[in-house]
């Protein structure tokens, strides 16, 4: 009897010993998509055409088991890349893509990494339609031939926005394409619209085929996210626009006379690398001028970064490319897209607000913000029944943040409800409400998001407040016997003050991949922005919201990026001659770090002043950065020396020296503070042998031939200044002058120390953003 269960006991293990071996077997079988970067001229002459060499790298690292009806390996690419990157897309087993990491002329395997999106009056406040009737679009400017390229999730053709009228013929130099599919043909192109296309190879390997009856497979935007973006970039004027009633005005993109190029590469599912990637390289042979890319897939070191990579590409071709920094604010080292190529834009606030105001029982009224417009409104002069599901104003729990089935309709029936903002989108927190059976909410802010006030298009009457007026909210909910309140809708209020005020979300510095490159590299409006929407979905992008808009405000670092985009278009059509980096250079030295009652730039989470890595050089000034005076450039030769105090691997630069001649024995650069770059960041190791640290620049002349700037550096606690020479005479435009600046040690600080170098010449003001740290010993 005893042996019996001994004998199970056996027959058990083996059995999952035995099933444990078939899933493992059976886990090296499952195809992954994988990057596989090449070095072209590594291909064989033997060989036709690079995508023949990539066809037979991956045929030779197949299984026999996988290659059995498969043919060659061209049946698991997905897609070639050939123009800002080169390589192929393709569905391996791990076990294949070890053996191809082993291979002659492969660079570099990354995995199929999955993005996320980042996400009126701005052209105003930004300075490009002052109130007199000239501005710089009446500049000549109006019609000019830089395209601008949107990765997002495509466009809504019928858009008011991307209406062509009075636009010249498409540009020459255009070599693009308007892709056709289910609600896009090839007449929704136009001269603003100038070409759209769809990526979609690597979402459907990743996560199945699209059902074409619930998503559009070609370019056109059900999402709204792509059209919000495109609008902001280069929208046409349109009068009268307005979400509800509310920011109403005329809408306009930051360069109107420029013309769009949508690459749709997001899904309901998310954007994948591989889409992007290729996006990215197709965008670059089309002929776009500026690449506008509004998402982001976390921090990585570059040679492991798709996208560092393929805008490399892009900018070593004369592309400039803006991305959105990541909405991971307000930690510390959250960025995303930080590679020095890569113009990185935080968000910012502008003087416009949408103001709510919650009245309580106890005859207090709180200010708070909200985009409500229904048709149910609350009575101004009724008191309605204030509830709380929390059980104290500090700490959230499942009932107090709304969260789907955690309201018991018996309990917040015909009551207001206080909901905690978090884990959950804003508007869906309301929809909970009203599905209970709630009359209206008061959406309070937690710690994460401390005092700053996001507007939203609610489905129920619902205004948000700031962190201290929810606690105090909460405390009078949770305290007083029978609590009341009741809430109005004010509007829009321009004029808001202080503004611009870095926004709460937008993710900060410093960037640790590189100390030495401060990012982000500028802040630009991003909270509460007004642009055209899709007219598949209605303004709070819940499937229950059945109302239709023409216009939405949103905010993120998405709706920042593209008004930047816009900018740099702006410049590019004044400057067609000036590389990526004087257009950044443009950017950075004459953005503005004072807000409009003349104090340094507030950081809407702490209510105190920000720093350079909250708003990097500051905040974008377009019409000065038209006429810089002076700008950094910096070409591809000077970002890959860079890159070799990086301490990468040989075979690792390679996947940035598409180009044979790029290499590391001429390298300039002394360390990775002597990039040219317009900001400055010094790292001083607490090491006191190291007493001096000197940093070099050059400096470009795109003022008058002969100007004369004098050098003025803040003062700092920690160490002493000196820049050499102190003056810088020239004598002709586009002459370039160096000088250097030396940092010597006097008292260590315990905490990063901020200031400013800026060159003037009387008209000109050329800012370098200074960020000091002082390392912890080893």
């Amino acid at each position: 009897m005893a042996e019996n269960p001994v004998k199970w006991l056996f027959l058990i293990l083996a059995s999952c010993l035995c099933f444990a071996f078939v899933l493992s077997e059976s886990n090296s079988l499952i195809k992954k998509t994988y990057i596989v970067q090449m070095h072209k001229s590594a291909m064989p002459a033997s060989f036709s055409s690079p995508l023949e060499w990539y066809s037979s790298k991956l045929k030779s690292v197949m299984s026999d088991t996988q290659s059995d009806g498969e043919g060659d390996g061209e049946n698991r690419i997905i897609y070639s890349y050939q123009n800002a990157f080169h390589g192929v897309a393709a569905q391996l087993t791990e076990e294949e893509a070890e053996r191809l990491k082993q291979e002659d002329g492969v660079v570099a395997i990354l995995p199929e990494t999955k993005y996320e999106l980042h996400t009126t009056r701005s052209p105003m406040f930004l300075g490009l339609e002052p109130e007199e009737s000239t501005s710089i679009w009446s500049q000549k400017l109006a019609d000019h031939d830089v395209i601008v390229g949107v990765l997002d999730t495509g466009i809504w053709p019928e858009s008011a926005s991307f209406n062509d009228t009075g636009m010249t013929p498409v540009p020459a130099h255009w070599k693009g394409t308007c892709e056709t599919g289910r609600g896009f043909q090839k007449h929704h192109c136009n001269r603003k619209i100038v070409g759209a296309r769809v990526f979609y190879r690597g979402y459907e390997a990743a996560t199945g085929k699209i059902n074409e009856k619930n998503e559009y497979k070609s370019p056109r935007d059900q999402d709204g996210h792509g059209t919000h973006t495109a609008a902001t970039v280069a929208g046409s004027p349109v009068r009268g626009a307005n979400l509800l009633g509310y920011a109403y005005g005329t809408a306009r993109g930051m360069d109107p006379g420029a013309r769009i190029a949508a690459y749709k590469v997001c899904w309901t599912g998310g954007c994948f690398s591989s889409d992007i990637l290729s996006a990215v390289d197709r965008a670059v042979d089309d002929g776009v001028n500026v690449l506008s890319i509004s998402l982001g897939g976390g921090a990585s070191s570059y040679s492991h970064d798709s996208l560092a990579i393929a805008t490399f590409g892009a900018m070593e071709m004369g592309v400039f490319v803006s991305c959105s920094a990541g909405n991971g604010g307000p930690d510390p080292v959250s960025l995303t897209n930080v590679s020095p190529w890569i113009t990185t834009v935080g968000a910012s606030t502008m003087d416009r607000d949408f103001p709510g105001s919650v009245k309580l029982g106890s005859g207090r009224t709180i200010s708070g913000v909200s985009l409500y417009k229904g048709r149910r409104l609350l009575q101004a002069n009724k008191q309605y029944p204030l509830v709380y599901m929390g059980t104290n104003s500090s700490s959230p729990n499942p009932s107090s943040l709304c969260l789907e089935g955690t309201l018991d309709p018996h309990v917040v029936s015909r009551k207001i409800v206080i909901c905690d903002r978090g884990i959950s989108p804003r508007v869906q927190k309301g929809q909970v409400v009203k599905d209970a059976g709630g009359v209206g909410m008061i959406l309070t802010n937690t710690a994460a998001n401390g005092e700053e006030l996001v507007a939203d298009c609610h489905l129920l009457p619902a205004v948000a407040v700031g962190e201290m007026e929810g606690k105090a909210i909460k405390h009078y909910a949770l305290t007083n016997g029978k609590p009341t309140a009741t809430l109005a809708f004010l509007g829009t209020r321009l004029g808001v003050r202080p503004s611009p005020v870095v926004a709460a979300f937008s993710s900060r510095g410093p960037n640790f991949l590189t100390l030495e490159i401060l990012k982000p590299d500028v802040v630009a409006p991003g909270v509460n922005i007004l642009a055209a929407w899709t007219g598949e979905l209605g303004p709070s992008s819940l499937p229950t919201d059945h109302r239709r808009v023409r216009f939405n405000i949103l905010s993120g670092t998405s709706m920042s990026c593209p008004h930047v985009s816009g900018i740099a278009a702006l410049i590019k059509a004044r400057h067609p001659d000036w590389s990526p980096a004087a257009v950044k250079s443009a950017l950075m030295t004459t953005a503005y770090v004072h807000d409009n009652i003349h104090n340094p730039l507030q950081d809407s989470s702490t209510a105190a002043a920000s720093t350079p890595y909250d708003h990097g050089a500051g905040h974008i000034n377009p019409l000065k950065a038209l006429d810089p005076g002076l700008i950094y450039d910096i070409s591809a030769q000077d970002y890959f020396e860079f890159l070799c105090t990086q301490k990468l691997t040989a075979m690792q630069l390679k996947a940035f020296s598409k180009h044979s001649n790029m290499s590391c024995h001429h390298n300039t650069l002394a360390t990775p503070g002597d990039l040219n770059y317009p900001a400055i960041s010094v790292v001083f190791p607490e090491d006191t042998a190291i007493s001096t640290l000197t940093l070099h620049r050059t400096v470009t002349n795109v003022g008058p031939p002969a100007s004369h700037y004098h050098v003025v550096v803040s003062p700092f606690k920690g160490v002493t200044i000196k820049v050499e020479p102190k003056t810088l005479n020239f004598t002709r435009r586009n002459q370039k002058l160096s000088y250097k600046i030396s940092f010597t040690r006097k008292t260590p600080q315990t905490m990063p120390e901020f200031g400013g170098l800026v060159w003037k010449d009387g008209v000109h003001k050329v800012r370098s953003p200074i960020a000091l740290t002082w390392l912890p010993p080893f």
